[in-house]
């Protein structure tokens, strides 16, 4: 089952969420938590998988979670085949808290569309914050600003996103070596690789060959 935004709330009311980790929109959480104290509601996340019944933190926060979905069933091939179409992020970082204090964000500035394909053509490549910066031709500082305000997310965590889904869909095409898929994916080691697919995604390269490979 799956609860978006407020839908937490229809969850928690049927009785589904007792016991359990949930999320809801920051705007409500002190109401649900006062109706559902039995919730172990978290507050600061975008989304919450709880096994069986999962919940969104709000309607953005809805496509983090349908593409979490996507990427657990289906790979990370298709996740980002889907995000692609959707022009949002495969993976936001962070929690609800860098939203609260300003909920509106400000208007973006120019597309970050150029520099971010550059980039996804030279993953394997040792690139740096300071080389996007200076293939968009801005400072450092404002390109972090860009980031948060058209992707929801910083530069370095989009670049290791893009890599660990590039690592990701190498597995999934059949690179039996670990160490290749590492070094192809700009990810450096096979214990780099390991321990960035067990914090992102739960599972290890292994277990994720055995799941998607073919």
């Amino acid at each position: 089952m799956v609860g978006f935004c407020s839908g937490a709330f229809t969850l928690a009311e049927a009785g589904v969420l007792d016991g359990r980790r949930a999320t809801a929109h920051w705007q409500w959480a002190h109401s649900f938590q006062a109706r559902f104290p039995s919730v172990r509601l978290e507050t600061d996340v975008l989304f919450v998988d709880d096994g069986d019944v999962l919940t969104a933190a709000g309607s953005a926060a809805a496509l983090d979670l349908g593409l979490y979905i996507v990427r657990r069933d289906h790979g990370a091939e298709i996740a980002s085949s889907v995000s692609r179409r959707l022009v949002f992020a495969a993976h936001r970082d962070g929690g609800q808290r860098q939203f609260v204090e300003r909920p509106v964000p400000d208007p973006p500035d120019e597309s970050l569309g150029p520099v971010l394909a550059w980039a996804q053509e030279r993953l394997d490549a040792p690139l740096t914050v300071a080389d996007l910066a200076a293939h968009a031709a801005i400072s450092p500082a404002t390109l972090h600003r860009r980031f948060r305000a058209q992707l929801g997310t910083t530069p370095l965590a989009w670049l290791t996103g893009e890599r660990l889904a590039l690592a990701c869909r190498l597995i999934e095409r059949g690179e039996p070596r670990f160490e290749m898929v590492a070094r192809r994916s700009g990810l450096g080691t096979a214990a780099n690789l390991r321990a960035l697919m067990r914090r992102e995604i739960g599972l290890t390269p292994l277990e994720y060959r055995r799941r998607f490979g073919l």
